[in-house]
């Protein structure tokens, strides 16, 4: 059968695939095929079903990357390198707690004679480092489709 997959979580090894047939199915990562060790939201994919759960899943087509919506490590860097004191990367990947914990610590912490805006600056420069040495499928699954907001 043809489907689509509609959420895949690396750390949990699990995800959603659309059936033709219009039926969702779970997955599991030992169920992708041709080497795949991961899937992205969007592929098209085929595979067989036992039990209610897709298995033998080969992904046929569709980028893991770049799909409308998605976040791009190189902005993501340039705002971490350039605005990266004021948290603008963190509101980019849309992790609001942590952008707003580096604005407040830039700008009110002043108080503290310059030290906590150095030590934010240094983070953000940090990241900026992670975020270029990252492969585009690591930024994804860590920063985009995951829930890590810090290194």
């Amino acid at each position: 059968m043809r489907g689509k997959v509609l959420s895949y979580d690396d750390y949990t090894g699990s995800g959603l695939i659309s059936g033709d047939d219009g039926v969702r199915y779970t997955f599991t990562r030992g169920g992708l095929m041709g080497g795949a060790r991961e899937a992205f939201t969007g592929q098209q994919v085929d595979f067989e079903i036992a039990d209610g759960v897709a298995t033998n899943i080969y992904i046929t087509s569709g980028a893991p990357l770049n799909l409308s919506g998605d976040k791009n490590r190189i902005v993501a860097a340039l705002l971490a390198v350039i605005l990266g004191s004021f948290g603008i990367h963190k509101f980019y990947l849309g992790k609001t707690t942590a952008g707003i914990l580096m604005l407040v610590g830039s700008t009110v912490g002043w108080i503290t004679f310059g030290i906590l805006p150095g030590i934010v600056y240094v983070i953000a420069f940090i990241e900026f480092i992670i975020y270029l040495l990252k492969s585009d499928g690591d930024f994804h699954r860590d920063y985009v489709a995951g829930n890590k907001s810090w290194f």
